[in-house]
């Protein structure tokens, strides 16, 4: 039996969070494999502080790949870099997050490994044997890797984030080899600032529908999830309708999301968005419409418009906030 090699995210340089959650199921498969190697692998440019932060979470060693030309993250340039340390770190498995970057890298990685694929994987049956939702997660499926290497992406809201093991294992660095881009060119990024929690992060995701029918509307859910310290969410149809970004969408074709609370403000309860926030620890729906499907996954309900509710449970909360 091979090593199992867990490829880590890092942004700025940091360790992303999302990245424990891949190391909760590569524990899990070696406990019931019964043998071989967890080895975390980091790439990028200027990562010494995410490979050093990652040795402390029970691996048996870390590689950093180091590069200047791997600063902005391309499939192109790190999918080779990952086949090539995985072979020669003798391993059989290389799993990683279903983050939109896993979704991209991933699949590229099996590639030019030859390797088998399991996406979304939610539970660990065999070696090479992994349950797996289907069908917006109405379905759940036995799926089997037959060739030597497997290539495995794992549901994030199915595993908990690994906790840090109070020791620090070795960090070794490896050369990133010869880097093309295949013709790809990083222009620029343009990323989103923000004061609240990345949506796949937060504890509380406050979501609005196409219900809440304006933009200006959404700073309703905006006032809400600042006193939770959350973040906020919509369903494609709000984001389809230009309401709010893409990236704020929750759902089958969006982020999914497992918070502790998770608020649905204005929304129905389609199957596209259930199959992207179902496994909150509590849901919390608001819908003038009492025959809506959400109503049939959430732990409470409230039948009522919106915009007669939202400002006393703002008032309420702030009163709460202040009495703390």
């Amino acid at each position: 039996m091979g090593n199992i090699l867990i490829v880590a995210e890092q942004k700025a340089g940091a360790l992303r969070s999302a990245s424990l959650n891949a190391i909760s199921f590569a524990r899990k498969l070696r406990e019931t494999r019964g043998a071989g190697d967890l080895i975390g692998l980091v790439i990028g440019q200027n990562v010494s502080g995410a490979a050093s932060e990652l040795a402390g979470y029970g691996l048996t060693k870390v590689i950093s790949v180091d590069h200047a030309s791997l600063g902005g993250y391309m499939a192109e340039t790190y999918a080779p870099v990952v086949a090539q340390v995985a072979k020669a770190q003798g391993a059989d498995l290389v799993c990683g997050t279903s983050t939109s970057m896993g979704k991209d890298l991933l699949p590229r990685v099996a590639a030019l490994l030859g390797a088998g694929m399991a996406s979304e994987v939610s539970g660990v049956l065999g070696p090479k044997s992994f349950r797996r939702p289907m069908l917006a997660g109405n379905v759940v499926a036995k799926v089997e890797v037959t060739t030597a290497m497997a290539v495995v992406s794992v549901r994030q809201t199915e595993w908990a984030p690994a906790a840090a093991s109070g020791s620090s294992c070795a960090v070794e660095t490896a050369d990133a080899g010869a880097v093309s881009t295949l013709g790809a060119q990083v222009v620029k990024l343009e990323a989103v600032t923000s004061a609240r929690p990345d949506l796949t992060d937060a504890k509380v995701v406050v979501s609005g529908g196409r219900g809440m029918k304006a933009a200006e509307n959404f700073k309703h859910l905006e006032a809400i999830a600042d006193l939770l310290g959350g973040a906020v969410g919509a369903t494609r149809a709000a984001c389809d309708a230009g309401l709010v970004p893409n990236d704020l969408q929750v759902g089958q074709t969006g982020k999914v999301v497992a918070p502790n609370l998770y608020v649905a403000v204005a929304i129905s309860g389609a199957i596209q968005h259930l199959a992207g926030m179902k496994g909150s620890k509590v849901i919390v729906a608001i819908n003038k419409d009492p025959e809506a499907p959400i109503f049939q996954v959430a732990d409470y309900g409230l039948v009522a418009k919106w915009e007669d509710v939202l400002p006393e449970l703002t008032e309420k909360l702030k009163a709460v906030k202040a009495s703390q």
